[in-house]
């Protein structure tokens, strides 16, 4: 992911990247092939205290994020942090301790929102196209998780868990749409097929591969997470559906495509006599953003991201993503597999009064 933001800061204008730092010294030779006049660290306090950077990104492995952001939110430098923002409550806690010491930019990296379809489908339901919205679905059936720097992601003590790890992103869509924070999660999940056989130093990799998440609002609306990791079957992997009373707005990647339908297009909302899924009345275009200069792995979504993150740095304006929208996607996360331990729902509050 490090290389991920690499590529888009060097494609973007407005910023350059002067230093980088990793322990692992293979990472370290990969980025130095797309940035080689960068300066290397091989620890973050050495980079932090260098003198060399106006703003640091943090990509490291789930687990370290707390670890890097104590010192890093220590400085004067804007710091952009990947997803999840951490893996516990008690280092969201602190996290969040130390941001309120800080008047420098802090921007979270939740950066989905950024991906056209799913920014046009969410400013239309916002504009109130749909009417007061009652649902939000989201559905992704993909490929297994990809390897990485010594099997980090396979253990659900080092990522979060599946549903921290891969959908705080969702959550947080959730949330942006509806307005709200969730108060209960129920879940239901497991590991069924992937990393079955792989073992790392002896120890079974454990990471959920898929499960369904069903979130409730103290205003009555509800979400609905339907994820499956082996099922790469389908062109659109990613669907995400808002439905109110008056209509329903839906995204779908890669094929980058926004629907749209108002009910009283397609019949009388007072008197229903017939069936009316002929698809009356149904709007369906194709959402580009033709500034994105690097389309990457997020359908230009991270390159829109780093404008954004530039911009304010550069005109001293808040961050559009925040911490607080890092911490409830990831205890939302974390509700969702005590649901599934459990098997009972959970409210919000036993994690986060």
């Amino acid at each position: 992911m490090g290389r991920e933001h690499i590529s888009n800061i060097k494609v973007m204008g407005g910023a350059v990247v002067t230093a980088i730092s990793d322990p692992h010294q293979p990472s370290i030779e990969a980025a130095l092939q797309m940035v080689p006049g960068a300066k290397v660290f091989s620890d973050h306090r050495a980079l932090l205290d260098s003198g060399l950077i106006d703003a640091v990104v943090i990509a490291t492995p789930n687990d370290t994020h707390a670890e890097v952001l104590k010192v890093a939110l220590a400085t004067d430098l804007a710091v952009f942090v990947e997803k999840p923002l951490a893996t516990t409550v008690e280092d969201l806690k602190s996290i969040l301790s130390w941001d309120e010491k800080r008047s420098a930019l802090t921007w979270m990296g939740l950066e989905y929102r950024f991906m056209p379809p799913v920014t046009e489908a969410i400013a239309r339901a916002k504009e109130g196209e749909a009417g007061k919205i009652h649902q939000i679905s989201i559905r992704e059936h993909r490929e297994p998780f990809y390897p990485k720097v010594d099997s980090w992601n396979r253990f659900t003590e080092r990522t979060g868990g599946t549903l921290v790890e891969k959908c705080c992103h969702y959550f947080n869509l959730m949330d942006l749409v509806i307005g709200e924070q969730p108060i209960r999660v129920f879940a239901s999940g497991g590991q069924s097929v992937n990393h079955l056989n792989e073992k790392y130093e002896g120890r079974q990799a454990n990471m959920l591969d898929n499960a369904y998440v069903i979130l409730e609002y103290a205003s009555g609306a509800r979400g609905m997470l339907d994820l499956c990791m082996f099922g790469e079957g389908s062109f659109d992997k990613e669907i995400l559906t808002i439905i109110g009373d008056q209509g329903k707005i839906e995204s779908f990647l890669p094929s980058q495509i926004v629907k749209a339908s108002r009910r009283d297009s397609v019949g009388n909302l007072d008197n229903w006599a017939s069936g009316a899924s002929r698809a009356r009345g149904s709007e369906t275009k194709i959402v580009h953003n033709y500034d994105v200069k690097y389309m990457g792995h997020h359908y230009g979504a991270s390159y829109i991201e780093h404008t954004k993150f530039r911009d304010a740095i550069l005109n001293s304006t808040a961050a559009e993503v925040t911490l607080l929208d890092g911490v409830t996607s990831v205890v939302t996360g974390l509700a969702a597999h005590k649901s599934i331990n459990e098997g009972r729902v959970v409210e919000i509050k036993e994690l986060w009064g």
